[in-house]
């Protein structure tokens, strides 16, 4: 491939993928995708669905069976070294030696991809700002919180300076708190221009991160695209009300929606997407139900994964 055409390639080209394992287990049967330059692109499905297996093939971990899997261009069967340098890669798991200092695990990370060790203390120093570990660069890595430990793998990945950040579930048993704290990070390493590919089973961070996504489900992708443009396709939105007083034995019957009664004080209720909303608040009032808050009931990202993955099996 000529270097013209490498520079117009996107960041990862995936074609008909397939993994079948000694053991004959088909875990990818067929998987496109591709993820543009400078995308923050979520991969999402369920246990078992393949994301460990493509993930761990990109990275070059997992050997394929069949198929094509080009980064920026490079053949990562043909040329693995060389895709291999534009790949940063976080592991769900901490793998870090526990007793080292964060700033040396940083350079020796880097001297073992061949970066002279001036230029690795000054690059290890300025990934430790970004993650926030600086005043943290010299105490033993055991002394970390959880969130500071991920917060350094990520910053051990940017060592070698990827054009490709894939993180697979990166926030995985941490709570809400350090989960933001990172989703800063990560949309900043984004800003700079670095590609990133995100595994998560938290849809609300993939809503809240990604532009586009695919998921998928018993090896094979069922839906990808535009963040925006696959939520767009859910035609039901869920609310809760809360309500003030208690709610009446009969509730209202309005055309296309359904109303139930979750507790004494909350209405539950599903309607057309399409549907105004003041439509329902004449109906309540009518009703003598006056509503005091609202809140979406579910993550629509959720509603789409739900619905897909159980078309798929029911098609299976």
């Amino acid at each position: 491939m000529n270097p013209d055409s490498r520079s117009q390639a996107p960041a990862l080209r995936v074609r008909d993928l397939r993994k079948t394992y000694d053991t004959g287990v088909q875990a990818l049967k067929g998987v496109s995708l591709e993820v543009q330059e400078g995308d923050f692109f979520a991969l999402l499905g369920p246990n078992g669905a393949g994301k460990s297996t493509l993930i761990g093939i990109v990275s070059s971990l997992v050997n394929l069976t069949e198929g094509q899997v080009e980064v920026f261009g490079t053949d990562l069967v043909r040329e693995r070294s060389a895709a291999m340098r534009l790949i940063g890669l976080v592991p769900q798991e901490i793998n870090f030696n526990l007793f080292e200092k964060p700033f040396d695990i940083l350079v020796n990370y880097a001297g073992f991809y061949g970066m002279p060790r001036e230029e690795a203390e000054a690059l290890a120093e300025a990934e430790l700002k970004r993650a926030h570990l600086w005043e943290k660069a010299q105490v033993m890595s055991r002394t970390l919180s959880g969130g500071m430990k991920r917060r350094l793998m990520i910053a051990r990945a940017m060592m070698t300076r990827p054009r490709l950040l894939i993180l697979d579930e990166p926030t995985a048993g941490v709570d809400i708190e350090i989960r933001r704290d990172m989703w800063r990070v990560l949309r900043e390493i984004n800003g700079a221009g670095t590609t990133i590919i995100l595994t998560t089973h938290y849809l609300e961070e993939a809503e809240s991160l990604c532009r586009h996504l695919a998921i998928i489900n018993h090896g094979r992708i069922v839906e990808q695209g535009p963040m925006r443009a696959l939520l767009a396709k859910l035609d039901v939105e869920g609310f809760l009300f809360d309500i003030d007083g208690d709610l009446p034995a009969q509730l209202p019957a309005i055309e296309g929606v359904t109303l139930v009664a979750a507790d004494a004080h909350t209405l539950d209720l599903e309607m057309p997407r399409a549907m105004d909303l003041n439509r329902i608040f004449a109906a309540l009032q009518a009703a003598g139900i006056r509503v005091r808050s609202m809140r979406t009931k579910s993550n629509r990202l959720e509603e789409l994964f739900v619905r897909l993955t159980a078309n798929l099996e029911t098609k299976a």
